[in-house]
């Protein structure tokens, strides 16, 4: 049987109405239990492959995850090949049911297709630990969310990380103890390497395809780094909990230049494709905890990553609505430069710069101090678009979808809500990062200098940011010292002259 130009099975026999599932909902927790019987539709929409200038290493792992499930799931499932999902479930010929989808859009989109027949009913997504409609009642009227509020409400929750009704080791958060530069006189953090997948004749045939389509991509090609089974995650959450999470914690905002994963999981993008949960997760880091095989602060410090921060980031995403992507507090109206967009990591000089694009073009992944302190620091400092950063966030990281960057990006990285998630623009001089790094070794740009052939873009880059929003920021009492220290620079109009005319970086 052919339909829309490849069925690789003919389903099962009728055993309830079929679960059609997005390239982001291939786990058990969406097939399984309940569902365990339903017939599975999978499409390959090639109108979504080619809808941004995607990373070619992140449209390899879509497809890798698709087909992936396909073969797991054997006769149960049909996989289609269609232009568009419309198409694809027109010729499928049944309505279907569908999860909740992880983005605005994809959510007007299945309410289309319920109006018009093709989708049974939606239900709620079961890709997190708390639900939408729990978060709502938490929320209540709040207008204003603090994340340490909502992480400690989830650690009551799930009983994660306590001791009766006190957190273990009487603290809540240990982040101060998560913040030690890199050990000094290494070139790399010494831990375990992260778990990497065995390419099989599935990669094969998608790394073929992928060349036939010839789509606009950035970024290499490269071999498949990171998990898109349920088998892989698994795997790959063993090897970080045993080997690579002692390691974690201390040095988690450290920057190597030879050592990209340090001690980080990797674990995002199995997690975004929904073939990983995240309470198992972070019931595998308290287990090690509660065994000695991990220090404290390292287990809750990734907690904090997975059941704080993310579900944090997921729940602020549908609050805020479809309107917060047009924030723009700081009119920062600055389009992305060709080199950036392009992924031209070997026309940068700063080296900090240079190292993070070049983790984006090699392996579409970089780290969050990388992200939050260097790209977005960057783009802070320049102005740039906050929308069209978050859209080229999402589709220049193996581990971006629409739901993960705006509230990351608009809101955390480049303060465009105003103040919705983060208290203060989050942005530095170079110094920051020279202590955080071993970047500036091998720099031509000179972390201290502010002004002149060799002036360190983030130092003089930080004092015109600081001088251009100087009102707001005399305003913020976490950002008041930098404007009265701006105000006694000497040099300060010839840093914001030189800075008007930089082109390079």
């Amino acid at each position: 049987m052919v339909v829309a130009g490849a069925v690789y099975h003919q389903p099962m026999a009728e055993q309830g109405t079929p679960l059609w599932l997005f390239a982001d909902q291939l786990g058990p927790r969406f097939h399984g239990g309940d569902h365990e019987h339903r017939p599975i539709l999978l499409v390959e929409a090639s109108s979504a492959l080619s809808g941004r200038r995607f990373h070619r290493q992140k449209l390899h792992l879509i497809l890798s995850a698709l087909r992936h499930a396909k073969a797991d799931l054997g006769e149960r499932a049909t996989l289609l090949r269609a232009d568009t999902y419309t198409e694809a479930l027109r010729d499928y010929g049944r309505p279907v049911l569908v999860h909740e989808p992880t983005s605005h859009a994809a959510e007007r989109f299945v309410h289309r297709l319920r109006d018009a027949g093709l989708v049974a009913d939606i239900l709620p997504t079961p890709a997190f630990a708390l639900s939408r409609a729990e978060f709502g009642h938490w929320a209540g009227d709040r207008t204003r969310f603090r994340m340490e509020d909502f992480y400690r409400e989830q650690r009551r929750r799930f009983g994660v990380l306590m001791d009766g009704t006190d957190p273990a080791g009487g603290r809540w958060n240990f982040d101060a103890d998560n913040r030690e530069p890199p050990p000094k006189g290494r070139a790399t953090l010494g831990a375990p390497p992260p778990y990497q997948p065995v390419e099989d004749g599935i990669d094969a045939a998608v790394r073929r395809d992928l060349d036939d389509m010839a789509l606009d991509t950035v970024g290499i090609d490269g071999p498949r780094l990171f998990p898109v089974t349920p088998v892989e995650a698994g795997q790959a959450l063993a090897q970080f909990i045993t080997h690579r999470l002692p390691l974690f914690g201390r040095h988690e905002d450290a920057m190597l230049s030879a050592d990209w994963a340090m001690a980080h999981s990797l674990l995002s993008v199995p997690l975004n494709l929904g073939v990983l949960h995240p309470l198992d997760v972070v019931h595998a880091a308290e287990r090690a905890y509660r065994a000695g095989a991990a220090p404290l602060a390292a287990a809750e410090g990734f907690i904090r990553q997975i059941l704080g921060w993310r579900e944090y980031m997921w729940q602020l995403y549908w609050r805020f609505g479809p309107d917060y992507l047009d924030s723009n507090h700081l009119g920062a109206n600055n389009e992305l430069p060709d080199w950036w967009v392009d992924l031209d990591a070997d026309g940068v000089d700063a080296e900090c710069l240079r190292q993070a694009l070049s983790g984006v073009r090699d392996r579409g992944w970089a780290h969050h101090i990388q992200r939050l302190m260097v790209l977005g620091s960057h783009a802070l400092q320049r102005g740039y678009h906050p929308r069209a950063l978050s859209d080229w966030f999402a589709s220049a990281f193996v581990d971006g979808f629409s739901w993960v960057m705006p509230t990351n990006v608009i809101g955390m990285s480049q303060y465009a809500d105003g103040g919705r998630v983060a208290t203060k623009p989050y942005t530095s001089g170079g110094a920051y990062i020279n202590t955080m790094s071993d970047h500036c070794r091998s720099c031509r740009f000179d972390p201290k200098k502010r002004l002149g052939p060799d002036a360190c873009p983030f130092t003089a880059g930080y004092w015109a940011f600081t001088h251009r929003h100087r009102d707001l920021l005399a305003a913020n009492m976490r950002t008041a010292r930098g404007v009265a220290a701006m105000k006694r620079l000497v040099d300060l109009p010839a840093v914001l002259e030189q800075e008007r005319h930089r082109e390079s970086f």
